[in-house]
């Protein structure tokens, strides 16, 4: 018989995949024999057995598939964890694999309580009293601030009305008088708030 054929492995801790390099195997006349503790091969004069091995394999779960270079065969494992060998270095004892390390569970750091910064803002604001428009002729927004306009328009005097329309009308809305005697002299200018510039819209 010939020398035993060039062989390599690697393994998970569910199987062993052994790669045996032999080209142009004839799948007829391949003798593949899984035991438990025992792995066969044979090919013409090409022989390569592993007696016993490193653990117990299942030989229902064990197969192999034969390619143009090599026959790949797939050891399954009874029990996981790594071998780190095939074979078993005495035939009086087989050694259990080595189990694959236990990681152990990382305690978690207690987490801090995060702050409700939405209750904080309801909070905050819940707090802070609605002003009226007496109070403060912007409070409630535009409507606000129309009504308010509103109602001084609705008790002055002719003149007074004419002041303010004219001067809201000529300023572009920039600017509101109640003093007739000031804005019927000339066209009241356009005055935007600092840092705004007028633009008329066609």
């Amino acid at each position: 018989m010939s020398a035993p054929p060039r062989h390599a492995f690697y393994e998970t801790d569910e199987k062993v995949t052994l790669s045996i390099f032999e080209k142009n195997v004839d799948p007829d006349k391949l003798e593949i024999k899984f035991e438990p503790h025992k792995f066969s091969y044979k090919h013409g004069e090409t022989v390569l057995v592993l007696d016993p091995l490193r653990a117990a394999i299942d030989t229902a779960g064990s197969d192999y598939t034969v390619g143009k270079v090599k026959v790949e065969v797939r050891l399954a494992k009874t029990i996981a964890g790594r071998w780190g060998t095939l074979v078993s270095e005495s035939d009086a004892e087989v050694p259990a694999p080595i189990a694959a390390p236990v990681s152990q569970p990382v305690q978690e750091a207690p987490k801090k309580p995060r702050k409700n910064w939405d209750g904080i803002t309801t909070n905050l604001l819940s707090s802070e009293k609605e002003k009226t428009t007496n109070e403060d002729p912007n409070a409630g927004g535009d409507a606000a601030l129309n009504g308010f306009f509103q109602q001084i328009y609705g008790n002055a005097d002719e003149d007074t009305r004419r002041a303010m329309m004219k001067s809201f009308v000529e300023s572009g809305g920039t600017a509101l008088s109640t003093n007739w005697d000031e804005v019927k002299r000339a066209p009241v200018p356009v005055r935007p708030p600092e840092g705004q510039e007028y633009k008329k819209w066609l």
